[in-house]
């Protein structure tokens, strides 16, 4: 069953979030390839081949590398392909996927506070909140990736 075709309203009002959150990140000063990095790690850590598939395009058209993207899955391993706001939101993006212990997450929040403000880090955590129910969507949906030219 596709649920954004089953629930229409439900499906507008998450894409409204999601407008949001682009509206925040920019006004907060993030720049949109940090929030595609993010919306592609998080993809990546759920399996979600449709969302990797969309956000590839969006992210170099934002920026962010062929190898920055290749690398993705391992960034703590790569600090210099990444900017400390990218790594900041990394992690960010990590933990509201995978939602750690408390301990683990004001650990997080610390480390990101070193380099993001408080809108920042806000936009990051919906960016990554509304990126996770997409993938949710995309997967429990079956979206199809389909070839691109």
């Amino acid at each position: 069953m596709s649920i954004d075709k089953q629930t229409p309203a439900a499906y507008k009002a998450l894409i409204a979030v999601s407008t949001e959150v682009a509206v925040a990140a920019e006004t907060a000063g993030l720049p949109r390839s940090v929030m595609e990095l993010v919306n592609m790690h998080c993809s990546q850590i759920n399996g979600c081949a449709f969302c990797l598939s969309l956000h590839r395009e969006a992210a170099g058209a934002a920026g962010v590398t062929d190898q920055q993207l290749a690398v993705l899955p391992a960034w703590r391993d790569a600090p210099s392909l990444y900017t400390d706001e990218m790594r900041a939101a990394l992690e960010i993006a990590e933990m509201v996927t995978r939602l750690p212990d408390h301990d683990t997450a004001d650990c997080a929040y610390e480390r990101a506070a070193d380099v993001l403000d408080a809108d920042q880090i806000s936009a990051v955590i919906w960016g990554a909140t509304a990126i996770n129910a997409f993938n949710r969507v995309s997967i429990l949906s079956r979206y199809n990736v389909h070839p691109r030219p």
